[in-house]
């Protein structure tokens, strides 16, 4: 999540409203009107700086002016609508336009109301009050769902929420960000905005699966002893398209406390146990060195300290009594 939709989360429950006018007046007409009634008010005199303060503080409500020099309030809209952090905020329409095509253009833009001009403050507040009751609950539920995707990071299960159309990431814990760093850093080039191209092709892929009603397998991605799982676990919402936005749940499990086990157990350095690792996990000495960062010629040395050591002949016998030992530290370990 990025840091302005955790700040507004975390913000007073005082509804925040931001008034776009180009015209001194009228801001300051509706900005005492709505200090009265117990808003908090942010005000934009060009619709430039309604974007601005819109991705920035994340109101509950815009009240917009339609017709501003530049860029006009249908511009404004469209734009917000445009955008994954502010499309769900509802606008009202603050026009002295009363044609049926202005009308209409404004409710395509992304309104959801209209107030006619002169402004009548007692007419805007009723108005505001039948879209915020939809804002309240949608921002009371979004942070009860950050409050309990959060909750799964102190349980070690990080969670992210991707876009499937896209591959959008609309929301990340801070132990799925410091996984996903890890495990995939640098890919992207527009991360951290985008999640992994692995990612993404398999949520697609899964999502096709579910449309022919089978289980959608696990994304498994491993970083030496460490390895990586995602599960799919639920649509979020529709995101404007088919697909929609899904919650991903990951889990790390890692393996190193089973290579210094075998390190002490066989009296292997960290090296040796690495390999007879990956050994036993059936990996070939060349891709044993791309794991481990070393060549072919490396990983073959170590191979034969180790099996020199175990006191056996082949990688085969050394697999096996690895495996053995490994299954008694770990039993549901998978080779």
């Amino acid at each position: 999540m990025s840091r302005t939709a955790a700040a507004a989360l975390d913000r007073a429950r005082g509804d925040l409203v931001l008034v776009v006018d180009d015209v001194p007046d009228n801001l300051a007409l509706l900005h005492d009107a709505l200090e009265e009634s117990g808003c908090t008010v942010l005000v934009a005199t060009s619709g430039a700086a309604a974007l601005q303060r819109a991705l920035q503080a994340l109101p509950d409500i815009v009240l917009l002016d339609a017709v501003m020099p530049g860029m006009d309030g249908f511009e404004v809209a469209r734009r917000l609508k445009a955008g994954p952090a502010t499309a769900h905020i509802p606008i009202i329409f603050m026009t002295g336009l009363t044609e049926t095509e202005h009308l209409v253009a404004g409710l395509e833009a992304g309104g959801v109301d209209y107030v006619t001009k002169p402004i009548k403050p007692r007419e805007v507040l009723a108005r505001m009050n039948v879209h915020l009751g939809s804002a309240r609950r949608a921002r009371q539920e979004a942070q009860q769902a950050g409050q309990a995707r959060n909750a799964l990071d102190a349980f070690g299960y990080a969670s992210i929420t991707v876009r499937a159309d896209d591959g959008r990431l609309m929301w990340q814990t801070p132990l799925a960000r410091d996984l996903l760093l890890a495990y995939f850093g640098g890919h992207p080039p527009h991360w951290p905005n985008l999640a992994p191209q692995a990612v993404t092709d398999w949520l697609r892929r899964s999502l096709a699966d579910a449309n022919r009603q089978v289980e959608p397998p696990r994304l498994v991605v491993e970083l030496g002893a460490r390895r990586l799982t995602f599960r799919l676990h639920q649509q979020t919402g529709d995101g404007g398209t088919g697909e929609g936005e899904w919650l991903i749940v990951m889990r790390e499990v890692s393996d190193a406390a089973v290579v210094e086990a075998m390190s002490l157990c066989f009296k292997l350095t960290a090296r040796e146990a690495e390999v007879l690792y990956w050994v036993a996990k059936g990996k070939i000495n060349r891709d044993i060195a791309d794991i481990l960062g070393a060549s072919p010629a490396t990983v073959k040395k170590h191979l034969e300290r180790i099996l020199a050591k175990l006191g056996v002949e082949t990688r085969t016998a050394a697999a096996a009594m690895a495996l053995n030992r490994i299954r008694q530290l770990q039993p549901q370990f998978e080779a």
